[in-house]
């Protein structure tokens, strides 16, 4: 009996090593290492079965043959908008989210709803009847739609070779295994070795791929991290589960842009998209309330005004406490030291709450001005007065600095019926028209503060 060659692996970048140690010699991440059975090496005779049937020459960049390709584009235009377009032929997408959160319901959704073309969805996780009570649920049907529970990545290609499909889906690559490694489902070699196969399938016969992938505690993607950069795209589904809706981001893109975003609705009908978000991340009330203030920001191509609620009371304890949601915490604390030492408010003693509204995480600079704003109105119980909205960031020394693409965000603003916008008076030259909204131009917090309570 052959001795079982074991090795360890790290889950973080892929690097082997003889014997476990605390510390990944290759990227320095602790505790990542995990062992894993090494599939034997091929014989000479195997591996001369193995020899590809056509070899690829090296050519130059002009005497590459460019074929235009077009984009599959689904009905729903959230997904579209975030993959930059629509589905590119051969593309390998890896949709990772929270359990719960809806990417199954999502890819079961576009499945069904691409007509004239056929879709094979394979599960490794639900069986054909839980799959058939979803689609009840969401009222979809299709008879190009169909269902393989299976997780042996052997079978699944023998019924590709007899189905042909336009599109795959795989829910979730954590679940399947191959024959030729003895590790366990979900193991690091395991999910290598299955995502290569489904690559080299996806690139030779140009039909797309999506894979949902399960994710870790610290919210990244379960597995090696060698499987993000195998993919051409990966999709983060966000959101909080007791709210009803979700964030479609795009962390990488090989074949658009990296920073778009798509919002939708969880309801008992599925997930359903949400044309105009700006309409309901402000809330309505019926009166003005100290510490709000309305951004507009942006995020990819699509414009957003979204709604900044600060509360500032008296600490209670030794030291002030410093919570934001949806904002980078460090940034907060940045601006509250600006807020301090260049525009004298006394916040040393003061908790300061922030939330953005509707669950969003926004890492866009341009919120800085409205941040600001939100936090010296709950400060002195001063609400911000009629429908204006901020842009700008602020730097270190108190100045408002100039965004870019004022423009649209000046569109959705008017569109929204806002009359005011503050802004960084640097932006003012890169604006053509203003419509029906006044602009205000400064360069500093204290002029701000000054004109905005006045």
């Amino acid at each position: 009996m052959a001795k079982v060659r074991t090795s360890f692996i790290c889950s973080n970048c892929g690097v082997h090593s003889p014997k476990w140690q605390g510390q990944c010699h290759g990227c320095g991440a602790w505790n990542t290492l995990h062992e894993e059975i090494l599939e034997p090496a091929l014989s000479v005779a195997s591996w001369r079965k193995q020899e590809p049937s056509k070899q690829n020459k090296p050519l130059k960049l002009s005497q590459v043959d460019l074929t235009p390709q077009t984009r599959l584009l689904t009905r729903d235009r959230e997904l579209n908008r975030v993959l930059g377009g629509g589905i590119v032929p051969g593309a390998m997408v890896l949709i990772g989210g929270e359990p719960g959160i809806g990417k199954s319901t999502l890819m079961l959704q576009v499945a069904l709803q691409l007509k004239g073309l056929k879709v094979l969805y394979v599960s490794g996780e639900e069986s054909q009847q839980q799959i058939k009570m979803r689609a009840q649920r969401m009222d979809l049907s299709s008879d190009d739609c169909f269902i393989l529970t299976e997780t042996s990545i052997e079978q699944i290609f023998q019924r590709i070779t007899e189905i042909s499909p336009d599109l795959l889906v795989v829910d979730s690559i954590q679940t399947l295994q191959t024959i030729q490694s003895d590790s366990i489902a979900g193991s690091v070699t395991q999910i290598r070795d299955c995502a290569s196969q489904l690559i080299r399938y996806a690139k030779d016969s140009n039909v797309p791929v999506f894979l949902i992938g399960h994710i870790t505690k610290d919210g990244s993607l379960a597995g090696p991290k060698l499987l993000e950069h195998m993919v051409d795209t990966v999709l983060q589904f966000e959101g909080d589960r007791h709210l009803s809706y979700r964030i479609l981001r795009t962390s990488k893109n090989r074949f658009g842009p990296t920073s778009e975003l798509g919002i939708y609705e969880m309801n008992e009908q599925g997930l359903k998209e949400v044309r105009n978000p700006s309409e309901i991340l402000i809330s309505q009330r019926e009166h003005d309330l100290s510490g709000v203030a309305i951004a507009a920001s942006l995020e990819g191509n699509r414009p957003l005004l979204i709604e900044i609620q600060a509360l500032v009371s008296p600490s209670a304890y030794g030291t002030a406490q410093r919570t934001s949601t949806g904002f980078d915490n460090r940034r907060l604390n940045m601006l509250l030291a600006v807020l301090e030492k260049r525009g004298g408010f006394r916040l040393g003693a003061q908790d300061v709450f922030l939330n953005i509204a509707g669950g969003l995480r926004i890492e866009d600079p341009a919120i800085d001005l409205a941040v600001a704003v939100a936090v010296v109105s709950s400060l002195n119980e001063m609400p911000v007065p009629g429908k204006v909205c901020f842009c700008g960031e602020v730097g270190l020394g108190g100045e408002i600095r100039s965004v870019n693409r004022v423009q649209q965000r000046l569109k959705e603003a008017e569109k929204l019926g806002f009359s005011r916008m503050y802004l960084s008076k640097y932006a003012l030259k890169g604006i053509n028209e203003n419509g029906n909204i006044q602009i205000d131009g400064y360069s500093s917090l204290e002029q701000l503060f000054r004109d905005i309570w006045r």
